[in-house]
């Protein structure tokens, strides 16, 4: 009786907690739907519009999603919400990265878009990977996604400002990159060693839909990676030298060490010393040839920016 009576109050204060939560949501939608004008999502005023900011059947217009069914949901009603509607919601309502965890997170859903985990970091963690110059350095998150880096990992293994922001992820270029391919001199273990930890650290994320996008995306992408992914090898992540052969500058041998930075683990600082003095001189090297391209590039913006002489 008395573990039943324990069992049913357990059961009724969550039944509560996700009532209040249901009905956050529903204000938190509400005040966000509110305050966006229509031009600013391109659809006419009109002339008897009394509604301040949109319309419910507007946002489910934009959404994608019924009326009804997006009423329901401001109206605090207990009903299934997918990651994919809410993100479609998100974007109808043009939330920030903030708002949109906190829509996520009153939904109790998993947000499906990579760059809602981390894709910033504090200006302080910039300034500190600056500092580490010219040791190559970069922010890190647990997928593989590089959030920041410094000049010296920029040409590390490819240039990766060239790189598309959406595939700066350590694994898909390992896989589908050739620059940063031939950079691995030991390719094969590296990337089977790189797919075994990818695994590993899935496993606490495994039905999150970036993590399945991701595998998805490589797979279809790769043959290689299909092949080693099927032998289902785990490997936790552990500090070691690693060895690149830059293209110009040539082999660095590195000591890698992590240290994790963002909340619940969600980044880490990687950084890399050299493991012998000719290394040294060689990181010394290739930081010097980034702060040439930069300055070079900063030259060539300050010209044509400059007014044409009269």
């Amino acid at each position: 009786m008395v573990h039943d009576a324990t069992a049913g109050a357990a059961a009724e204060s969550r039944s509560a907690g996700a009532e209040i939560r249901r009905g956050e949501l529903a204000a938190f939608l509400r005040s966000r739907r509110e305050r966006i004008t229509p031009e600013q999502v391109g659809l006419p005023r009109g002339r008897r519009r009394r509604t301040p900011g949109l319309r419910r059947e507007e946002v489910a217009q934009l959404s994608t999603v019924g009326v009804t069914w997006y009423t329901w949901l401001e109206q605090g009603r207990d009903i299934h919400v997918s990651a994919q509607v809410l993100d479609a919601i998100a974007r109808a309502l043009l939330l920030d990265r903030s708002e949109r965890a906190h829509l996520f997170a009153l939904a109790g859903a998993i947000d499906p878009t990579p760059a809602s985990e981390c894709t910033g970091i504090p200006q302080s963690l910039q300034l500190m990977l600056e500092r580490l110059e010219p040791f190559p350095a970069c922010v890190q998150n647990s997928r593989f996604d590089l959030l920041a880096y410094n000049r010296s990992y920029r040409l590390l293994m490819c240039d990766l400002d060239q790189v598309a922001p959406e595939d700066r992820n350590c694994l898909w270029l390992a896989f589908t990159n050739d620059e940063w391919r031939s950079s691995l001199v030991d390719r094969d273990e590296t990337i089977r060693l790189m797919a075994a930890k990818f695994r590993a650290v899935m496993a606490e994320h495994v039905a999150e839909p970036a993590w399945k996008a991701m595998v998805k995306r490589l797979e279809e992408a790769s043959p290689e990676f299909r092949e080693i992914w099927a032998r289902h090898e785990v490997i936790r992540p552990g500090d070691k030298i690693k060895v690149y052969r830059q293209s110009r500058v040539g082999i660095l041998r590195l000591a890698s060490t992590s240290l994790w930075t963002g909340p619940q683990q969600g980044s880490k600082l990687l950084t890399y010393t050299p493991a012998d003095v000719e290394t040294q001189e060689r990181l010394e090297r290739l930081h010097a040839l980034a702060l040439a391209e930069e300055a070079a590039t900063e030259e060539s913006t300050t010209e044509q920016a400059a007014p044409a002489p009269v």
